[in-house]
């Protein structure tokens, strides 16, 4: 009977109510875990969105208005996109240094509550880092935008595409060492190499031809058409692109987690 009973009490704990359950109590596990993390990740983040912005003003000169604007509708995937992609690995790349991932994985939850909590909390950060950042930009450049609100499912996708990016990094690669300095070679690229705020016309056609694959330009595109009217064309597709990415690092990262279990 009293394995009856226990059986029974398992079914009765699975379905989407546990879920919800389980993605509360892993929302307020990370939040303990990262107390410390979260005001120093806001702060470097909203720096470096607002000084990406500035040290761009040096390189390019003199802007005009609308080249002005350009730029800082760019400024939020600077903040959102690095938030994501580089804070979801580094943590569990410290849980691996410390020993420590083996025993989170063995947390008697299901693993989208996990991921769930993880893509709240850094997307919680992440938005209001690049609206910090975005405002600040707007200061500096005396640029006024026109948001609308198409922004939020923007920046939402913006940030879960750094999240998931991210999370099958963190999972896939074992070595924690590796993790770290290929997230970060990533964001070096992201944040020199790709057309955020620069003109995609102006990079190489065959450079161009790569970035309107990767995610990084439609990302842009998608933010940037919710805060500037009549800039982006086709931005349909761009939304089609960011989703493919996201639903691809998904499944990329449920392979490696059924894989593992």
């Amino acid at each position: 009977m009293t394995y009856v009973g226990s059986a029974v009490g398992v079914e009765r704990r699975r379905g989407a109510l546990n879920v919800l359950r389980s993605y509360r109590m892993m929302l307020r596990f990370e939040m303990l875990n990262l107390r410390t993390f979260l005001p120093i990740a806001l702060l470097i983040q909203t720096l470096m969105g607002a000084g990406m912005a500035v040290m761009y003003g040096f390189y390019l000169g003199d802007l005009s208005a609308p080249a002005r604007a350009f730029l800082v509708s760019g400024i939020p995937v600077l903040a959102l996109f690095p938030i994501g992609f580089v804070g979801v690995p580094a943590v569990i790349a410290d849980s691996k240094f410390e020993e420590t991932y083996d025993y989170l994985w063995s947390l008697p939850v299901p693993r989208l509550a996990s991921a769930a909590a993880s893509f709240t909390i850094f997307t919680s950060i992440g938005i209001p880092g690049a609206v910090l950042a975005v405002w600040a930009s707007m200061n500096v450049y005396d640029v006024g935008l026109t948001p609308t609100w198409w922004v939020i499912p923007a920046a939402l996708l913006s940030s879960a595409v750094g999240v998931t990016i991210g999370y099958a990094f963190g999972h896939g690669i074992s070595e924690p060492r590796t993790i770290n300095l290929l997230t970060n070679t990533v964001i070096f690229l992201v944040l020199m190499f790709t057309p955020i705020v620069v003109p995609i016309d102006l990079f190489p056609s065959w450079f161009a031809a790569v970035h309107r694959v990767l995610p990084f330009w439609h990302m842009t595109n998608i933010l940037r058409d919710s805060l500037l009217q009549g800039v982006v064309e086709n931005v349909v597709v761009s939304y089609a692109v960011v989703s493919v990415w996201i639903v691809a690092s998904v499944a990329v990262t449920t392979r490696i987690i059924t894989r593992r279990g």
